[in-house]
């Protein structure tokens, strides 16, 4: 584990414009410099990184971040592998902070975070062991190498194998996280048995969940996922994307398919930028996610009665998310065929040819709606019309809307006025917005004025602020945390700050903060402004200890008040009046 104060000096010693120049050039732009995004195709450039506040940030996409999250993000490296460049180029060495495990108290619950890592450990440990599963791997053609990019592990058989690994085998955590089930009788066991398990990552590398497949094809399920957790959600993950986001802005698409075997045999055979949805179909969560990283997006799912069911579902569910930059095509195999297997069969150049003549959503819609729909009668007519209006209603990318009515209306056999008076569509010759309009600024809040200052210059931070935190609500959790690590840090840059409160807080009000700080005038006399913000804070404070004294004097007989107390409620009586 690398120690924490490590991290913080490497962000101090760093410099975020030499480490994103050598991947994008940047040019001076004032106080900052200024590229066009590497993480979506734009024409005039909106990514602007700040030598001060060491943080990159795109008005375009809204990508932001430190030296280690641009690290990660465009480069593809987990965070410990971040960590490690960084300090390469500073000539820092990298220590690993021991742990004395005699000394950890017994009653220490392990992090989710830590608990799926030692899990999936445990995982790969145990294939190197397992000629069987080995064997299962060779025999769908994946090597040593790819089994480990993907960092493929096996759960051997047995009711209880985690016991060895988690000695507190009856922490709850081990409950949160998946890992384990407790049946209507309070016995625990092993989630996943005699599995292939495909570990899952987040953003950061970092493992959130598993899937496990059956190596014996008599076993049901067929594939196992994780439950939902703090962690993971299904809806928002995409099984290899963290390996995948460097092809997949290589290749300048992504490809989409339906399981972990796919993703894993069509990497090796160099198809690298391919991404599956984790046992629900494709959602909205899942298009934004890869639009961050290109503006095309290919469906591929099996060939058979399930899988095109599930490219409609996935082609219906993108429908909110369209713009008109976007392009979605769908890839519909023989029936006899899946991704691996098609692959495997016909190798590399014939997949890719393929996926050259994939249907744009349109067509495939419109093929869609009129493959059992001869449109001979007005009945067939009327029958179209009834299925393209739910369709029709969800699409918001102006110019796409626009060219798919114009087809339906065609088949249907009437115009476009009357299919849209008739079917009371929304008007779609609004303009649309443009990228830089949704980084709208709502006002900021006193407090969170005052921890951009904080931020800005951590010298000014005194430990009498600490009174300010009135609460325990979100604002004040970030008011503390940002306190804290000011004056433990005075001398800190602001991405060295963030980065330490970063696990406090609200992830939202993170990604907020960030941006803010990114937008923050660096012209601004930030003392005069912190003095600002404390005086009000002070004076916020004051009358809100004022008012709960006054409210609980009031509530005492007057009888029953000392001299003192006499005085103070005459005197906060005047003071409120």
């Amino acid at each position: 584990m690398i120690p924490e104060s490590f991290i913080q000096e490497l962000l101090n010693r760093v410099d975020i414009v030499d480490v994103i120049d050598k991947s994008v050039p940047l040019k001076k732009a004032g106080a900052n410099y200024s590229a066009c995004c590497p993480f979506h195709n734009e024409k005039s450039p909106s990514f602007t990184v700040s030598p001060t506040k060491q943080f990159y940030h795109c008005f375009g996409c809204g990508a932001h971040g430190t030296a280690i999250g641009f690290l990660m993000e465009y480069a593809g490296l987990s965070f410990v592998e971040a960590i490690h460049e960084l300090a390469k180029n500073v000539s820092m060495i990298v220590p690993q902070e021991t742990r004395d495990t005699e000394r950890v108290p017994q009653k220490v619950m392990l992090g989710l975070q830590e608990v799926l890592q030692q899990a999936a450990s445990y995982y790969k440990a145990e294939l190197k062991k397992s000629q069987r599963a080995i064997d299962y791997l060779k025999g769908r053609g994946l090597s040593g190498q790819i089994a480990a990019k993907f960092q493929i592990g096996y759960a051997p058989p047995g009711w209880q194998n985690l016991e060895s690994v988690f000695p507190q085998y009856e922490s709850e955590v081990l409950n949160t996280a998946g890992l384990v089930v407790e049946n209507e009788q309070g016995r625990r066991y092993d989630r996943f048995r005699d599995r292939i398990m495909f570990p899952i990552h987040d953003q950061k590398g970092q493992v959130i969940g598993f899937g496990g497949r059956v190596i014996n094809p008599e076993d049901t399920p067929k594939y196992y996922n994780s439950p939902e957790t703090p962690l993971f959600q299904k809806g928002h993950e995409l099984y290899g994307l963290f390996v995948a986001r460097r092809a997949i802005r290589d290749a300048g698409r992504a490809l989409v398919v339906e399981g972990y075997m796919d993703v894993v045999a069509l990497a090796q055979y160099g198809i690298e930028y391919a991404v599956a949805a984790l046992g629900t179909a494709t959602t909205p969560f899942h298009i934004t996610k890869l639009m961050r990283q290109t503006d095309e997006i290919v469906f591929c799912f099996d060939g058979d009665n399930a899988g095109r069911t599930a490219a409609w579902r996935a082609a219906m569910n993108a429908l909110p998310a369209l713009t008109d930059s976007l392009k979605l095509r769908f890839l519909l195999l023989p029936k006899e065929h899946d991704p691996d297997s098609y692959v495997r069969e016909f190798g590399k150049e014939k997949f890719e040819a393929e996926m050259q003549h994939a249907m744009p959503l349109s067509q495939y819609i419109v093929q869609h709606l009129s493959e059992e729909n001869p449109l001979n009668s007005q009945e067939d007519k009327v029958k179209l019309l009834n299925e393209a209006e739910p369709i029709l209603r969800q699409i918001q990318a102006p110019r796409f809307a626009l060219m798919l009515r114009k087809r339906i209306a065609e088949l249907a056999g009437v115009t476009d006025t009357e299919m849209q008076s008739l079917l009371k569509l929304p008007a779609i010759n609004k303009s649309p917005a443009k990228a830089t309009q949704r980084q709208s600024r709502a006002p900021l809040s006193l407090k969170k004025r005052f921890v951009l200052m904080l931020l800005m210059q951590p010298g000014l931070a005194k430990t009498e602020h600490l009174n300010f935190v009135q609460g325990f609500g979100e604002e004040d959790v970030l008011l503390k945390a940002a306190l804290n690590a000011a004056l433990a840090q005075p001398q800190s840059r602001p991405a060295a700050l963030l980065h330490t409160i970063a696990p406090q807080i609200d992830t939202r009000l993170l990604h907020e903060i960030q941006r803010e700080l990114h937008l923050l005038d660096e012209s601004l006399d930030f003392a005069l402004e912190f003095e600002g913000a404390r005086t009000q804070l002070a004076e916020m404070t004051q009358q809100r200890q004022h008012g709960g004294l006054l409210d609980a004097l009031k509530e005492k007989p007057l009888n029953t008040l000392t001299v003192e107390e006499r005085e103070m409620l005459k005197n906060l009586t005047v003071k409120k009046i």
